[in-house]
């Protein structure tokens, strides 16, 4: 903020709503009086045009009737008005106001008033043209080195460039590689136009090139014709900026040189006439226009930029010479001489505010009064100070920060999974093999308690399983609405999805008093698909590659109480063998013992045990649920099958190198087929013709060879796609056979799923193998570590692709072993010690910065500094009392 403001000499507001822009302020003595007093022109996008000559009684006094001198509806929109000398034959003063579609030049004369009744001014139309094109901008000047008249270029919205001799159109010209109109300036001391293109470059065309040059009718002509005819218009000088342009401008005084002058969004540049930077200012503020002025010192310019923070500065060449403060945010500005007044500058906003003001000071008379001083009672502010803490801490305690209970009455979210497949199928483009994949429709209903804005409705599902659409928007413009949406799932390709779990999130905005346009919340609701959606009744198997056996403490039940819907047979073999057949191909035998309290599950592969393992465990839950048995438990006594595990660890990454190396071949051949082109397109451009050299037969092969990569490229990524689908199937079930072995509690099992399964999908960037070793490695530095040194070992922070699967593997192993030896998990930092037992209360997160690995590492060592022999004894899990209450 300046410490002074603009000196206020007169102002007013123009209009009604409406609305002007950079090109919409001139200053000029535009009715040729005899005393060369400027007067100011406006002209708004509304279409009315206004002159003013202010002569205020007094400083600061507001715009008075004989003040506005003329006041016209032009019916069009005004963009642009400029005087200069427009009309032939003679060297007086004209208004050129330029519309969308019209260029209307004008002669003002004014009258003189009777009495008080002030002056007047009329305006007579000395001609018009009517553009072909819609105009943007325009600028005029002794274009060619005329003397005694101006001349007009106009640039339209699609970059042609109109030039107009007074009452005759010359010719018209396209810019090369045209995208948006940028500022237009015309440069006399080189005969040139400058104009900033949408390559946020400075470009400079000679007049005499643009004269010369194609013309815009004929701009269809082929190619050849543009080589040899030389009439190709080539820009003169190009400086790249960096930055869009918000104006330019020539000036060339005398004590100075011509200098162009570049406003752009950040900086503020000065060129010479060649393109060279004389100087460039970095703006800490945005700016919104400027002018170039002459400066009392030799040599130097002095610049005003209006910038959006209501500032005007003044700057000679780089430095900063004087801050005023504006009442509004200035779009033009002009320095003009106004009733003897001379350097009176002229600011107009966006929305019609148009004063005139000067530099000065005004400094401020107001002081502060004394503040009566009384003696603080320091009991008494304790004792407020109590209350006010007793009461944040009751409504922290009560509510949080957004209270619950209204939080979720906000939008109830259901979701109803159909237990029958649709009549009709909704599977399409599917890759299964099976003759027809079924689908089930799915229904999501929402009620809404109040207002809500930007209700979308998002739905996910686990791949190869699709949706007919996962997008829905909502409008709850009233309380208590409700409204129902419905898609249908299915399986598109040919392997099995990770899991059958789907989830429904709802994002919202909540309106308040403080903020209308709503609090963004977030409601999710999961639900579960059902299993013969992928899978199929199938023919038990006696042989398999893999088994798995889960030991229950309650007696076996009959598999077709389980799995009613899969039952082939009418035999009393469904009781205790069931066969399962996926849609993708594999096939699974669960068989249930008729003596032990053991089911066993088998397959060909080890993955696809992981789907109907989880199945029965959910459905035998479930069972005995409403048997009303509640001690019902499942353990695992096997070994871990890692070795089955690493094997398809290994393939993923197989893939995953596989991937880099495509990639980095199909990179080359790219490489050598645009080099190739480049030596053809030099052969063929070359007026004497030489032999291709067999360059046409290297191009085709390379073609062939980039094609042929960019398939492999595309088929590894879908097989890697695949693979991953099937590596996190058999971590799930890795997960679960370790939670059953050890008998992990719910946020052990959080942690354990947070460190196998950080990512929802898999890149070359950031892979499944780092990513989950670095999780890995924390846990056994942290909660699963033998001893403080492993506690201070420093961990690699970059996330890299490893060299091989070794060490992940070597870091799965270790933490099996952990687990079998009584180690527990738990993030808290003062539980690092392998005896701790995991306190309930949820998972945090996974710490990713050394910061904060360092912050555990000095908490653990200052815990365990003065006590060294409990780190030799054997560990004991510890039992939190409030794990026995919730037991």
């Amino acid at each position: 903020m300046s410490l002074f403001k603009a000196r206020d000499w007169w102002s007013t507001i123009l209009g009604d709503k409406e609305e002007f822009d950079q090109g919409c302020l001139c200053l000029a003595n535009v009715d040729n009086s005899g005393n060369g007093q400027d007067k100011i022109i406006v002209g708004s996008f509304m279409g009315y045009l206004r002159i003013f000559s202010p002569h205020p009684a007094k400083t600061g006094d507001g715009a008075q009737a004989e003040d506005l001198l003329l006041e016209v509806d032009l019916r069009d929109p005004v963009l642009q008005v400029e005087v200069g000398k427009f009309v032939s034959g003679t060297e007086m003063l004209h208004l050129a106001v330029l519309h969308s579609r019209k260029l209307c030049v004008y002669s003002v004369s004014g009258t003189l008033g009777n009495v008080e009744h002030g002056n007047q001014c009329q305006m007579k139309l000395m001609y018009e043209h009517n553009l072909q094109r819609t105009a943007c901008n325009m600028t005029y000047g002794s274009f060619g080195g005329v003397k005694g008249r101006d001349l007009i270029c106009i640039q339209s919205m699609d970059g042609m460039l109109m030039v107009f001799e007074q009452e005759s159109y010359a010719f018209g010209r396209f810019l090369p590689g045209f995208l948006l109109p940028g500022p237009l300036a015309y440069s006399s001391r080189t005969d040139s136009f400058l104009t900033v293109s949408s390559c946020q470059q400075v470009e400079s065309y000679k007049y005499q090139v643009l004269a010369f040059a194609t013309d815009a009718d004929k701009r269809q002509e082929t190619e050849q014709q543009k080589l040899g005819s030389g009439k190709r218009l080539v820009v003169d000088w190009t400086l790249n900026i960096g930055e869009q342009a918000l104006d330019i401008c020539i000036v060339s005084f005398n004590q100075s040189a011509s200098s162009v002058f570049v406003l752009g969004e950040r900086n503020f540049f000065c060129l010479k006439d060649n393109g060279q930077i004389r100087f460039m200012k970095k703006l800490d503020w945005s700016p919104s226009c400027f002018l170039p002025y002459c400066s009392v010192s030799e040599g130097t310019i002095n610049t005003l930029i209006g910038n959006h923070n209501n500032m005007l500065h003044i700057y000679q060449d780089v430095t900063l010479k004087w801050a005023t403060q504006l009442p509004h945010i200035p779009v033009a500005v002009r320095v003009g001489c106004l009733h003897d007044l001379k350097g009176v500058i002229v600011t107009l906003s966006d929305d019609g505010h148009l004063q005139c003001s000067y530099l000065g000071t005004d400094p401020s008379l107001f002081q502060a009064p004394n503040v009566q001083s009384r003696e603080l009672n320091y009991d008494e502010l304790d004792v407020e100070m109590k209350e006010l803490q007793k009461i944040i801490k009751d409504v922290n305690k009560s509510q949080g920060v957004w209270p619950m209970t209204e939080r979720e009455d906000d939008l109830n979210v259901s979701v109803v999974v159909s237990p029958n497949f649709d009549s009709v199928s909704q599977a399409t483009d599917v890759e299964v093999g099976t003759d027809l994949v079924p689908s089930v429709t799915v229904k999501v209903t929402l009620q809404n308690r109040v207002i809500l804005q930007k209700a979308k409705l998002s739905v996910y599902v686990q791949p190869p399983l699709e949706l007919t659409c996962d997008q829905f928007t909502f409008q709850f413009m009233t309380p208590d609405l409700t409204r129902t949406v419905s898609f249908s799932v299915y399986l598109k390709r040919s392997y099995t999805p990770s899991e059958l779990e789907g989830n429904a999130v709802v994002s919202y905005s909540r309106p308040t008093d403080r903020n209308p346009d709503g609090i963004p919340r977030v409601i999710q609701c999961k639900f579960r698909l059902p299993l013969k959606l992928i899978c199929l009744p199938g023919q038990p198997s006696k042989t398999a590659s893999h088994k798995i056996t889960i030991d229950t403490n309650k007696s076996p039940v009959s598999l077709l109480s389980l799995f009613p819907g899969f039952a082939s047979q009418s035999d009393d073999d469904q009781v205790n063998v069931m066969g399962f057949h996926f849609l993708g191909g594999a096939r699974i035998t669960v068989l249930a013992s008729k003596t032990s309290q053991r089911y066993r599950i088998q397959s060909e592969q080890f993955e696809d045990l992981w789907l109907i393992t989880n199945e029965l465990i959910l459905r035998l839950q479930e069972y005995f649920e409403k048997q009303g048995v509640k001690d019902f438990a499942c353990s695992f006594s096997g070994s871990i099958p890692l070795q089955e595990y690493f094997e398809l660890i290994d393939h993923h990454f197989e893939l995953r190198i596989n991937g880099e190396k495509l990639e980095e071949l199909l990179s080359e051949r790219a490489v050598q087929f645009r080099a190739i082109q480049r030596r053809l397109l030099a052969r063929f451009k070359d007026k004497t013709p030489a032999p291709l050299q067999h360059l046409d037969t290297l191009l085709d092969g390379t073609y062939k060879q980039v094609i042929a990569l960019a398939d492999a490229v595309e088929e590894n990524q879908g097989n890697l796609f695949q693979s991953f689908t099937r590596l996190k199937s058999a971590t799930h079930l890795v997960i679960l056979l370790i939670a059953l072995w050890q008998k992990l509690s719910a946020d052990q099992v959080a942690i354990l799923e947070a460190a196998f399964l950080p990512l929802q999908e898999d890149t070359q960037e950031l892979g499944w193998e780092e990513t989950v070793d670095a999780a890995i490695s924390h846990l056994l530095k942290t909660c699963l570590s033998k001893s403080s040194k492993e506690q201070a070992m420093n961990l690699n922070s970059q996330l890299n692709i490893p060299k091989d699967t070794s060490q992940l593997k070597k870091h799965i192993t270790l933490l099996c072993d952990r687990l079998a030896k009584g180690g527990r998990l738990c993030l808290s930092t003062d539980a690092a010690a392998p005896q701790t037992m995991v306190m309930p209360g949820g998972c945090t997160t996974i710490p990713e910065s050394d910061l904060e690995e360092r912050s555990v590492e000095q908490d653990s060592t200052e815990l365990f500094t003065n006590h060294r022999h409990l780190t030799a004894e054997t560990p004991r899990p510890e039992v939190s009392p409030l794990q026995g209450v919730s037991e």
